[in-house]
């Protein structure tokens, strides 16, 4: 049978076995990755294709990770990949790296990482393959890591080839469409063969050319090789009652009664089942099962492994599964999650039961369901929170356990990045009139959906109602009140936000709340940071990180806001060691301020294009708004307008998804910068919000101002600058720009030069060179342009330096030189920076891409983006045509 198998695939398929080829030959010569995807109907040949691109593969030096998704196993987490990669004798990964992987995952970035890190590891010394058939059955969570791992691995031979029903969208779609911008994706359509390809498979089943009768009964077929193969299989048959068998239903008909209620049973199990399981649900003995296994698998309608018995195809167990009656289909897969809940399996191992059998009111559904949820949040949050509403669906209307489980259903989507969903969950919740102890609950539970949605007036509202109705204990008012202040952070009068602040951080000593200690610690931060104290948000961001690691770049920031490069230094090292760094898209985003700040405009760009990534894998949009403003920012540093505009668009575009003030702020200012308009300026909201978008910016908007004749604007922006100052004594950057600033405003000479000599302190050279510009166009002005030379140079190399061109030909323009500008090419060796050549160094001496991010102190994530530059730059596929270019350029 299993020869006829082979066969039937690949009669008619030459086009497509070329097809595959092709990729083959391709990952293997040019050393990088590409993915393909064969989709087609059940039946139509795709495994059979699959196997022999393995075959091939495995002939010119793949090492092969083969695996299966079942229709069952859709909701647990990494099942499908796990078949993959623990798949044969050389497995891609070890047994104690999955064990590994099982008690540390507490985050679906670090478990992705991790994959690819044993990937990339393995294909250093051999191409490798990686094939999923039937990916449409796939967990969520092996979805998520095959949409990252094809692109994060794109500089190693990789191939990636999944099998797919041919449904429109989908799980190998969506894939597919995330690969397709960074690596080359084939979809490979099998439609139905051919007439003479039928033929042919006939002529292999038979043993002999079909008569017409048999051509025929193909044509019923319709080009299916697997539905013509069951049909033949009857025509070949001894039993002359079955030789005109029709079709896979007939065959079925044939059998006997208790070997189809065996079949039955088993299709209600999955695709793969085991023979106790089976006898455990019809009530006997499994050695009374034997002759119903033997007329099975002798039948071809099983394979037995030794371990586990399994349909031969998909279109099988559905036929034999469709002809069970639904109800008594929803009693056998209630069963089914009792036998393995009384047997010591997971409640994830249940969980698809339940989903199907499960009737609204059943308590033991609603537990395991709970259960199950609990157990996948770290790895699989949106898997976790649909489990969390199903259970809510079942749970009976305004019950105290509809309210427990809606609780919790809230804390899921949040998790899972459905925040609006959660505030709607909450809300119909409310509606049904809890209890004053519930009532609380729910409105601290909607406090991080209503925090992520900028939504802080209603968060406001909501933790106030919770707190006047007094319910829910001290913990829950503790939660409430840090609730509270935490929203009052963004009010225009922040010492009443203070007093929030400080009250429900002594709540939490009295309570002992973890929870709520974190928020009111947040809360003070935040409001801190807002009211321009930056010594005062540093204590309350070490503080807070002592309790929860995971808000160690909030402490990061902080110090970055005290010019305190150092400190923030040491922490960012240590979070880049830390295999399992949490909230990934943060500490980016730390590590992209700090190389902004030090002036190294590519390093910061290339963790901006990191985080955005990261942020959009996990659904997030926290900084998105802010990224795109940095990156046009950048972009005008270095004098690319077209860039510039880009990058305004696409912060336009983003804050259409979190439209806060800030973010407004944000994109406000952006475009006051693009347009050369200061009346946009005056867009940006209130004065804390405006001086901490301008913290560093500010000059450059105090000149436009001035430009336009806006004394007014540009006098207020000076007195936030010098009001910033006095709240922060001994951080020279703020006390520079403040002199700054005063100078520009009141063309004092004075002020200026004071400002030039306090920015020598300043760990900033963007503000040290900004500040040297003006104190010598300050001097040329005067007709002193002797005296003005000397910072004028030193603005204009510092820019050149640091590659912002556009602000040192502002400069130039200025300088009697007759020099030419400078501009880094866009390709070749010379365009790359400083630190891609490195990693184009490191990458040619033999690194992988995790070991390179150890000797450079950052992220696997952050080299990818580096690496897939310099491949752009250099005009290279593979790390062997980077190797001759780097080993031909000496070391700079």
């Amino acid at each position: 049978m299993a020869e006829v198998l082979s066969r039937q695939g690949l009669r008619g398929r030459e086009i497509e076995i070329g097809r595959l080829d092709g990729l083959v030959e391709g990952v293997r010569q040019a050393g990088t990755s590409a993915l393909g995807v064969l989709r087609g109907e059940p039946g139509i040949g795709k495994t059979a294709l699959l196997d022999e691109a393995i075959t091939r593969a495995r002939a010119a030096g793949f090492s092969v990770g083969l695996g299966r998704a079942d229709e069952l196993d859709q909701i647990a987490p990494l099942a499908s990949l796990v078949a993959c990669l623990r798949h044969g004798e050389r497995p891609l990964m070890s047994c104690d790296a999955f064990a590994r992987l099982s008690h540390r995952h507490d985050q679906r970035i670090w478990l992705v990482e991790q994959l690819a890190g044993a990937i990339e590891a393995r294909a250093v010394d051999e191409p490798v393959l990686i094939a999923l058939d039937d990916v449409h059955w796939a967990d969520p969570l092996s979805r998520f890591a095959l949409g990252l791992l094809p692109v994060r691995l794109r500089t190693s031979p990789v191939l990636w080839l999944l099998t797919s029903r041919d449904d429109h969208g989908g799980a190998a779609e969506e894939i597919a469409l995330a690969a397709a911008r960074d690596l080359p994706a084939r979809t490979v359509r099998l439609g139905p063969l051919s007439g003479t390809a039928m033929d042919q498979l006939a002529r292999d089943t038979l043993g002999e050319e079909a008569d017409d009768r048999v051509k025929e009964l193909l044509e019923g077929a319709g080009g299916n090789p697997f539905l013509a193969v069951e049909m033949l299989a009857g025509v070949a048959s001894a039993d002359p009652a079955s030789r005109l068998v029709p079709g896979v239903r007939g065959r079925l008909g044939s059998l006997p009664t208790s070997t189809l209620r065996f079949l039955q049973t088993g299709a209600v199990l999955g695709r793969r089942f085991t023979l106790a399981d089976a006898a455990a649900l019809l009530g006997r003995p499994p050695v009374t099962l034997l002759a119903d296994l033997e007329s099975a698998v002798r039948g071809g309608l099983l394979e037995d492994d030794g371990d586990h018995l399994s349909f031969r195809h998909d279109l099988l167990r559905q036929a034999i599964y469709a002809d069970v009656p639904p109800s008594a289909r929803k009693a056998l897969h209630r069963e089914a999650a009792a036998h393995l809940v009384t047997t010591g399996r997971s409640p994830m191992d249940a969980a698809p039961h339940i989903l199907i059998g499960a009737v609204p009111g059943d308590e033991q559904a609603i537990a395991l369901l709970g259960r199950a949820a609990h157990d996948v949040l770290p790895i699989a949050p949106a898997l976790a929170a649909d489990l969390a509403i199903r259970a809510l669906e079942l749970a009976p209307v305004a019950s105290p356990l509809r309210f427990e489980v809606g609780e919790q259903a809230i804390v899921h989507l949040t998790r899972a990045g459905r925040n609006r969903q959660a505030v709607r969950t909450g809300q119909e919740l409310l509606a049904l009139r809890p209890s004053l102890d519930v009532f609380g609950r729910l409105q601290a539970a909607l406090g991080d959906p209503l925090w992520n949605l900028s939504l802080a007036q209603e968060l406001r509202h909501r933790a106030e109602s919770g707190l006047d109705a007094g319910g829910g204990g001290p913990h829950v008012q503790a939660r409430l009140a840090a609730l509270r202040a935490l929203a009052m952070s963004r009010d225009p009068d922040l010492e009443p936000a203070r007093e929030a602040g400080c009250a429900a951080l002594a709540q939490t000593v009295e309570t002992g709340d973890r929870q709520a200690r974190v928020t009111s610690l947040l809360a003070l931060g935040e409001i801190e940071l807002n009211a321009g104290r930056g010594g005062a948000a540093l204590s309350h961001f070490t503080a807070l990180r002592l309790v929860d690691e995971a808000y160690t770049a909030e402490e990061v920031i902080a110090h970055q806001h005290l010019d305190d490069y150092a400190a923030a230094e040491r922490l960012l090292a240590v979070l880049e060691a830390e295999q399992e760094a949490p909230r990934p898209g943060m500490l980016r985003w730390a590590q992209a301020n700090h190389h902004l700040g030090l002036g190294r405009l590519d390093d910061a760009e290339a963790e901006l294009l990191t985080m955005q990534h990261l942020e959009r894998n996990v659904g997030e949009s926290v900084h998105q708004v802010n990224a795109h403003v940095i990156r046009c920012w950048i972009a005008c540093l270095r004098g690319e307008p077209d860039e510039a505009g880009v990058c305004l668009e696409a912060a336009r575009q983003a804050l259409a998804d979190k439209p806060d003030r800030g973010n407004q702020a944000a994109v406000a200012f952006a475009e006051a910068i693009i347009g050369r308009t200061a009346s946009r300026l005056r867009d940006v909201e209130g004065p804390f919000t405006r001086w901490r978008l301008l913290r560093t910016w500010i000059a450059p908007a105090v000149r436009l101002a001035l430009r336009d004749g806006d004394q007014d604007l540009a006098g207020s922006l000076a007195a936030q600058a010098d009001a910033h100052a006095a709240l922060n004594p001994g951080v020279p950057t703020v006390h520079a720009i403040a002199a700054q600033v005063a100078g520009l405003v009141g063309d004092d000479l004075d002020l200026l030069a004071g400002a030039h000599e306090l920015a020598r302190s300043s760990p900033r050279p963007l503000v040290r060179a900004d500040i040297a510009a003006d104190l010598g166009l300050a001097l040329m002005a005067r007709g002193r342009g002797g005296e003005a030379l000397s910072p004028l140079n030193e603005a204009h190399d510092t820019f050149t330096d640091l590659g912002a061109h556009g602000e040192a030909a502002r400069v130039r323009a200025h300088l009697e030189t007759g020099s030419t500008r400078t501009v880094r090419p866009v390709q070749g060796w010379q365009a790359l920076t400083a630190t891609e050549k490195k990693v184009a160094r490191l990458i040619a001496a033999g690194h992988t891409n995790r070991s390179a991010a150890g000797r450079l102190v950052v992220s696997p994530h952050t080299i990818n983006t580096h690496l897939t530059s310099v491949y752009r730059k250099l005009a290279v596929n593979s790390r062997v045509q980077l190797t001759h270019i780097a080993m031909s350029h000496p070391e700079d």
